[in-house]
């Protein structure tokens, strides 16, 4: 246990939901498992949930306002693969599911999921054996279409494959292969995102057993196809205004993310997240001593992007867990885990952060403090420059003169 003041987190519990989640294949598109899995841990902390048809879930925390809401979101859906064709030599092609590079396939066990049951086997490239290319190996160029899954069963053609039940189009999951290290690092495939999804259940657990006063509705959310880019957009409700992501943060050369503490996304592919809500995670974070370091990412897409995209009128962030080689054998610390789980607790009892938001029309007061007018003058050139050409209209006759002060 991890204490903190007026609740303690769970780290056995996250270390637990973790291990189980990254037990259970769940690539965009064959993520069953891992929805019942989740409904099951909300359903032991009496946290109220809905379905939607396809599968993502919708809880609520009852707060002390029911509008305007907050949504906490993570993903349940990981890269994986399906196959794309059949080999004469009953060897299998892969079409990605989601965008990760071949190279981090190579080598890799993996599952294959049939309409008559479940198959073992591994990727590699099409030149594997060493002894037979030599050098050859070397050369092969790094992309889909150069590697191939050998299935642990005896096929040797394309009529072998068929016979047990292979198909084009069968969902191809890849081994996690975890470890949890005595020094807090924990090395495996498919933390993103399963590692935010026990962070956020984390974070759950505490406000349910300790019992904490929300300032309004939380809804956190779990969905199911954010690798492939249409992720929340459905799923969010009108009295939704804050909209918080919970994700991997790229640890890298030129990056500022760390596999410690919170890493808060300031801007990703799409454009910077909302200012007001970066700002107010921010505070939390320095206000409660949640270690924290901001970043942008250049080449990310995720929920919060998804949901702004979708139409919804909300203000968006994204809070990360630093995470190096992502989408490949990922790494991270389970202080970074500890530290989002701190965090959704210390924002779910948090005011509003702007209190019109729920009103169809906000006031102009609300937008007087992201910059004040002294900050736009720019060293104090910008309101004789105004004034100067007010004048000069006044002159002209095209309007009356209107001098800033």
């Amino acid at each position: 246990m991890i204490e903190e003041k007026g609740y303690t987190l769970d780290s056995e519990y996250l270390t637990k939901v973790l291990l189980e989640l990254l037990a259970i294949p769940c690539p965009t598109g064959f993520t069953d498992g891992a929805v019942v899995y989740v409904c099951e841990r909300l359903s032991d902390l009496g946290i109220d949930y809905e379905l939607t048809r396809r599968g993502t879930i919708k809880g609520r925390l009852q707060g002390k306002l029911n509008a305007p809401q907050r949504a906490v979101v993570t993903h349940l859906d990981t890269i994986g693969a399906m196959v794309r064709e059949i080999k004469p030599n009953g060897r299998l092609c892969l079409t990605p599911v989601g965008h990760w590079s071949s190279r981090f396939a190579e080598g890799s066990r993996v599952t294959i999921f049939s309409d008559s049951g479940c198959f073992r086997g591994s990727v590699l490239p099409l030149y594997a054996a060493g002894h037979r290319y030599n050098e050859e190996v070397d050369r092969l160029p790094v992309t889909w279409d150069h590697v191939e899954i050998r299935v642990d069963e005896c096929i040797y053609s394309k009529e072998d494959a068929f016979r047990i039940g292979i198909s084009v189009g069968d969902f191809v999951a890849f081994d996690p292969n975890p470890e949890f290290l005595p020094n807090g690092f924990v090395v495996s495939r498919h933390l993103d995102n399963k590692a935010g999804t026990a962070a956020l259940l984390t974070g759950l657990k505490a406000i349910v057993e300790h019992d904490l006063p929300l300032a309004m509705d939380c809804l956190p959310i779990f969905t199911l196809t954010e690798e492939i880019g249409s992720g929340v957009g459905h799923a969010i409700e009108a009295d939704v205004t804050e909209f918080v992501g919970i994700d991997i943060g790229p640890v890298a050369e030129g990056q500022n993310a760390k596999e410690h503490g919170v890493t808060i996304a300031m801007k990703d592919s799409s454009g910077p997240f909302d200012w007001h809500l970066t700002r107010h995670l921010i505070h939390l974070c320095q206000d409660h001593h949640i270690p924290h370091q901001r970043d942008v990412f250049r080449y990310y897409y995720s929920d919060a992007v998804s949901a702004v995209q979708a139409g919804h009128d909300i203000r968006h962030a994204l809070v990360t867990f630093g995470t190096d080689a992502t989408h490949g054998y990922e790494r991270t610390h389970i202080d970074a885990l500890t530290a989002i789980s701190d965090l959704v607790v210390r924002y779910a009892q948090s005011e509003p952060v702007r209190p019109h938001d729920a009103q169809a029309n906000i006031p102009k007061e609300d937008f007087q403090d992201q910059i004040t007018w002294d900050e736009m003058q720019f060293g104090g050139t910008a309101v004789p420059m105004v004034n100067e050409v007010l004048g000069e209209r006044e002159k002209g006759g095209r309007g009356k003169k209107q001098v800033l002060k």
